[in-house]
C-alpha cells in the first residue's frame, strides 16, 4: 500500500502559496475598495447590536470585530489582516517547519474574517473553494513535526500516524464535488452553447479576463472546439469518479486528465488563483512511489512477486482496459463522433436529449454519495488497521485519542459536504437524511462546504457587453477611462494578470450582463469617480485619477467601428431632441467597416468572409481604400464597442433605462443610471471582434 505522506506536504505546501497570492492581491486593492471612501466601506457591514461578543462572533464569524480595540477602523483592520496572511503564507510556503495545524487555523480565519466584510467583491466560487480547502489544510496539517532523523522513509508506512490518512481523503472528496457540478450543470443550465458543442467558440472571447493566447485558441477550427467541449464533458463527468478507482493507475490517468484540464485554461484565461488552487487538489490523487519514482529517489530492486500479486496486477490491467473502453465507446456514441476523412477532421454532436440526461443524473446522483462513502469507510478500515500495528500501549492509547477526533472530523466533514453536492439533481436532494441538512445548518456561516458550479452557461452568444465609462471637462470632448486588466483598448493584447485578481475589473464584467439593479455597487463607483477618488486598487488607468473634473458624464455611442470616426450622439439629461447621426471620414474598407449583413463582396475577395480582408464600404458611396495588411481577418461583424445602423435610424436619447434600437443580428445596448443626472452607456461586442485583429495590432 502507498503511502501519502509527499502528497501531502506538497498539499500543505501549494495551500500556502494560493493564500499567498490571495492575501496578497487583496491586500493592493482595499483602500479603493473598502477604505472610507472606497466604493463599498467595509465600516458599514459591521455594526454592533447590543449583543455579547462569543454571540456576535458566532453569527458573524470575522476577527474585524477586534479592530477598535487596537485603534484601527475596518478598512486598516483588514489591511493587517491581509499582511499578516500574506507572512504567514510566506512563511509557510518556504519553511516546513510552519506548515504546522495552528498556521493553517490562522490563514483560514484571516480570511474567513475578509469574506464576511468583502460583499459582493468576494462572493466568487474560488473564494469558497479556498475557504473550504483551507479549512481541510487545518485538518491536514501535522500538531508537530518529527526530528529529521526519525522521519518515515518515502513510500512506507512505517512510523506514519493511523489517522493521517483520513483528512486528506476528504481533499480528493472536494476535487471530485467540484469537478462532477461543473460538468453536470453546464448541461442542466440547458444552455445552447454547450449543447451544440459551441461554446468554446465564444469562450475565448467573451471571458471576462483573456490573455493573448486566447487569440491564437479562438482561431482554431470549429470543429476542434467542439472536439474541445466534447473532452471537457468527458474529463468533468465521465473522469471524477476514478478518483476513487481501487487501481493506482487509473487514479493517476484521472491525475494527468485533470492537470491538463486546468494548464489549458491558465494559458488562455486568466482565472487568478483558482486553477492553481485546482491543481493543488489533484494532489489527492498521487502517492508516495509516483513522486519518489518521479524524484528519481526510488531505486528498488524488483523481485518476483507472488501468485496472488500476480493475480491482482493482472485483474488490475483488465479492469484498467475495460475502463479505457467504456469510455471511448461512451463518447463516440453519445457525441457521435465520426472520421471525415475526405475534409480531415472529427464531427460531433450531441445524441442525447435534455430528459435523457436528466433521467441518468437522476439515477447517479445518490449512487455517487454511495460511492464517496464506501470509499471512506476503506480509508476507516484502513486507519484501524494502521492502528492495530502501534507498538507501546502509550502511544497505541494516543493514536486512538488522534483516531477517534480526526475520524470524527472527517465524517462530519463529509455528512456536511452532501448538502451542497445535492444541489445538482433537486429530487436527490430532497430524499438526503435530515441529520445531514441540520448539520450543515449548524455551520453554514462557517462556510466549511459550498455548492460549486463553473460556466453554467455561456455568456456573450449575442456579442460581448462591455461596460464603457467615459468623461468630459467640457461636454464636448469625451474620454474613455480605461482599466488596467479589463478589455478596453482594442489596439493591445489583453494582459497576463493570474494570479492576481482585480476584483474591480471582475465585477465590471458581470456588470455589464444584467441590468443596473443587478449591481448597486455602480453607482458607488460612478460617485467615486465624479468626486476624483482613488481608483480600487490600481483598477483605473491614469485618466481615473484626474477624472475630479470630469462632469457631467453621457453616453457615447459611436455608429462607426473603431479606427475611423463617422458620427455619435449623447443622452443629455431632461428632453431634447436626438442628434441626427451625419456621416464623417472613414476609410470606408477593410474589416473594420463591415456591416452586420454584408452583400456578396464586389471586389478582390471571393467571400466577403475570406481570410485577408474585404471591400465592403460602412455607409453610403466612399472611395475605395486600401486593402487588409496581410494576417488580418474578416469576419463579417465590427469590432468592439460599435453600433451600426441605417442613417434612417437614429438613436434615440435614453430617459432612465431604456434600450437603443437593437440592430440586426445584433444586442440592443443597455443605459445604467447613476446619481450623477447624466448616464453611463453599456455597449456590446459582437462575438467576433477579435477576428478582426492580431494581438498587437492596431485597429
Amino acid at each position: 500500500m502507498a503511502g501519502s505522506r509527499l502528497p501531502r506536504q506538497l498539499f500543505l505546501q501549494g495551500v500556502a502559496a494560493v493564500f499567498l497570492f490571495a492575501f496578497a492581491s487583496l491586500y493592493t486593492q482595499i483602500p479603493g475598495l473598502y477604505g472610507t471612501e472606497g466604493i463599498l466601506p467595509a465600516r458599514r457591514t459591521l455594526r454592533p447590536q447590543g449583543k455579547g461578543l462569543w454571540q456576535q462572533l458566532w453569527e458573524t464569524p470575522t476577527l474585524l470585530w477586534e479592530a477598535p480595540r487596537l485603534g484601527l477602523d475596518t478598512a486598516q483592520g483588514l489591511e493587517l489582516l491581509s499582511l499578516l496572511g500574506t507572512l504567514l503564507a510566506l512563511g509557510a510556503l518556504l519553511l516546513p517547519q510552519l506548515r504546522h495545524l495552528l498556521i493553517y487555523l490562522l490563514l483560514w480565519a484571516a480570511y474567513l474574517s475578509a469574506c464576511q466584510v468583502g460583499q459582493v467583491f468576494l462572493y466568487f466560487q474560488w473564494d469558497s473553494l479556498l475557504l473550504e480547502t483551507g479549512f481541510l489544510a487545518v485538518l491536514v496539517a501535522p500538531l508537530w513535526h518529527p526530528p529529521h532523523h526519525k522521519q518515515p522513509p518515502q513510500g512506507g508506512l512505517a512510523g506514519a500516524l493511523p489517522h493521517e490518512a483520513l483528512p486528506f481523503w476528504l481533499v480528493r472528496w472536494l476535487l471530485f464535488r467540484l469537478m462532477f457540478a461543473s460538468g453536470v450543470v453546464k448541461l442542466t443550465s440547458r444552455c445552447p452553447a454547450w449543447w451544440g458543442l459551441t461554446a468554446l467558440t465564444y469562450h475565448y472571447e467573451t471571458q471576462c479576463l483573456p490573455t493573448p493566447a486566447a487569440w491564437f485558441a479562438h482561431h482554431l477550427p470549429v470543429w476542434l472546439h467542439k472536439l474541445s467541449v466534447v473532452a471537457t464533458f468527458l474529463i468533468e463527468i465521465a473522469v471524477p469518479p476514478l478518483f476513487f478507482a481501487p487501481a493506482r493507475r487509473l487514479r493517476l490517468a484521472a491525475f494527468y486528465s485533470q492537470v491538463l484540464l486546468q494548464v489549458l485554461i491558465i494559458i488562455t484565461g486568466n482565472y487568478n488563483f483558482f486553477n492553481l488552487l485546482t491543481l493543488v487538489l489533484t494532489t489527492a490523487l498521487l502517492d508516495d512511489q509516483h513522486l519518489a519514482a518521479r524524484s528519481g529517489n526510488s531505486r528498488r530492486k524488483k523481485t518476483p512477486a507472488s501468485w496472488p500479486k500476480a493475480l491482482l496486477a493482472l485483474l488490475a490491467l483488465l479492469l484498467e482496459l475495460t475502463v479505457y473502453g467504456l469510455l471511448a465507446y461512451g463518447t463516440v456514441h453519445y457525441f457521435g463522433l465520426e472520421v471525415d476523412w475526405e475534409h480531415r477532421v472529427i464531427r460531433s454532436r450531441t445524441i442525447f436529449t435534455f430528459h435523457q440526461f436528466s433521467q441518468w443524473l437522476k439515477m447517479v446522483t445518490l449512487p455517487t454519495m454511495w460511492l464517496g462513502g464506501a470509499s471512506l469507510a476503506w480509508e476507516l478500515l484502513a486507519a484501524l488497521w494502521r492502528w492495530t500495528q502501534v507498538r507501546g500501549w502509550l502511544r497505541k492509547l494516543w493514536a486512538a485519542v488522534q483516531l477517534s477526533i480526526f475520524g470524527s472530523a472527517t465524517v462530519a466533514m463529509f455528512l456536511v459536504s452532501l448538502v451542497p453536492f445535492s444541489y445538482v439533481e433537486p429530487s436527490t436532494h430532497g430524499r438526503l437524511w435530515t441529520g445531514a441538512h441540520r448539520l450543515f445548518g449548524a455551520v453554514e456561516h462557517l462556510q466549511l462546504a459550498s455548492s460549486y458550479g463553473l460556466f453554467r452557461r455561456m455568456t456573450g452568444l449575442g456579442g460581448r457587453p462591455e461596460v464603457v465609462l467615459e468623461g468630459s471637462y467640457d461636454g464636448h470632448h469625451w474620454t474613455e477611462i480605461e482599466f488596467m486588466y479589463k478589455p478596453g483598448n482594442v489596439s493591445g493584447p489583453p494582459p497576463v494578470v493570474a494570479p492576481h485578481q482585480p476584483r474591480l475589473d471582475w465585477q465590471m464584467w458581470f456588470a455589464a450582463l444584467g441590468p443596473h439593479t443587478h449591481s448597486p455597487w455602480f453607482t458607488s463607483l460612478v460617485l467615486c469617480l465624479l468626486q476624483g477618488k482613488e481608483p480600487a486598487g490600481g483598477g483605473g488607468a491614469s485618466g481615473w485619477r484626474n477624472s475630479s473634473r470630469l462632469c457631467p458624464w453621457g453616453t457615447r455611442r459611436w455608429t462607426c467601428c473603431s479606427g475611423s470616426l463617422a458620427s455619435r450622439t449623447r443622452a443629455r439629461p431632461g428632453p431634447a431632441a436626438p442628434a441626427a447621426p451625419s456621416p464623417g471620414p472613414s476609410s470606408g474598407y477593410g474589416n473594420n467597416c463591415l456591416p452586420w449583413r454584408p452583400p456578396r463582396c464586389s471586389g478582390d475577395s471571393s467571400s466577403p468572409w475570406g481570410p485577408l480582408g474585404s471591400c465592403r464600404p460602412c455607409w453610403g458611396p466612399v472611395p475605395p481604400g486600401p486593402p487588409l495588411p496581410p494576417g488580418r481577418r474578416s469576419t463579417g461583424q465590427p469590432p468592439r464597442r460599435t453600433r451600426e445602423l441605417p442613417l434612417s435610424r437614429p438613436l434615440q436619447p435614453p430617459a432612465t433605462a431604456t434600450a437603443a434600437p437593437r440592430p440586426p443580428g445584433g444586442k440592443s445596448s443597455r443605459v445604467l443610471s447613476a446619481t450623477c443626472p447624466e448616464r453611463v452607456g453599456v455597449a456590446s461586442t459582437p462575438p467576433a471582434f477579435w477576428s478582426s485583429m492580431r494581438p498587437g495590432h492596431r485597429a
